[in-house]
């Protein structure tokens, strides 16, 4: 379990803000380890908007810290947050990758990405009462009510993954496509299957061009 709890450059829970941060969720929370990671997901969840306009290659943009900093960011760096969160606590975690299909994804990021295929969606395993559990911390409360759309809970002891339908019944999210867990960000594999699933948004450059919007004015719009 070792490589599980170290801090890396991605997993940065030294960092002085980031352990600040934790320490301010914290307060007022029981020592069970379960209730502390709960009140950490949803601080994860709602306290940085989800945002999949803000991807860059930059290995900096994937830490926890910079998810923390920059209040908003997607699903990786969000999931890493909540796993280095996890792991200044003593709880294992690690990283877990999939291509999901995303039903309501805005019509505007579907035309930027075009495909309903999103690359390398990402969520966190923590290693809870002698057990992996998932937790998917992405999508902030606000988005998912303008998205019709109940938030995804997290109670420490079930997988809690993705919601597959809306409040309606209509489907939202689908996992095609599993790419295992790993105990650090795979960098240059998460980059080089975006750049392989979308080559128009690269061009020449190793960098993908911002598109300088939010999933939430999309939907606003």
């Amino acid at each position: 379990m070792d490589q599980y709890l170290q801090p890396t450059e991605f997993f940065d829970y030294e960092n002085p803000e980031l352990k600040s941060w934790i320490a301010e969720q914290l307060q007022g929370v029981s020592d069970d380890p379960v209730e502390q990671v709960k009140a950490l997901y949803l601080a994860v969840r709602d306290q940085v908007s989800y945002n999949p306009y803000v991807f860059q290659t930059d290995p900096n943009t994937f830490s926890a810290s910079h998810a923390l900093s920059s209040g908003e960011s997607y699903c990786i760096p969000k999931a890493v947050l909540l796993g280095a969160a996890a792991r200044s606590l003593g709880i294992p975690s690690r990283l877990g990758l999939a291509d999901v299909r995303n039903h309501l994804s805005s019509p505007k990021l579907i035309e930027w990405l075009q495909s309903d295929i999103f690359r390398m969606h990402g969520f966190i395993e923590l290693y809870l009462n002698g057990r992996w559990v998932k937790a998917t911390p992405a999508f902030n409360r606000q988005l998912c009510e303008m998205m019709n759309v109940e938030p995804l809970e997290f109670d420490g002891v079930h997988d809690s993954v993705f919601q597959e339908y809306t409040e309606s019944g209509e489907a939202h999210m689908e996992y095609v496509n599993d790419h295992g867990m790993f105990d650090d960000v795979p960098h240059e594999f998460i980059v080089s299957g975006v750049q392989a699933a979308y080559p128009h948004l690269f061009g020449d450059k190793s960098t993908v061009g911002s598109m300088n919007g939010s999933l939430q004015a999309d939907i606003e719009e």
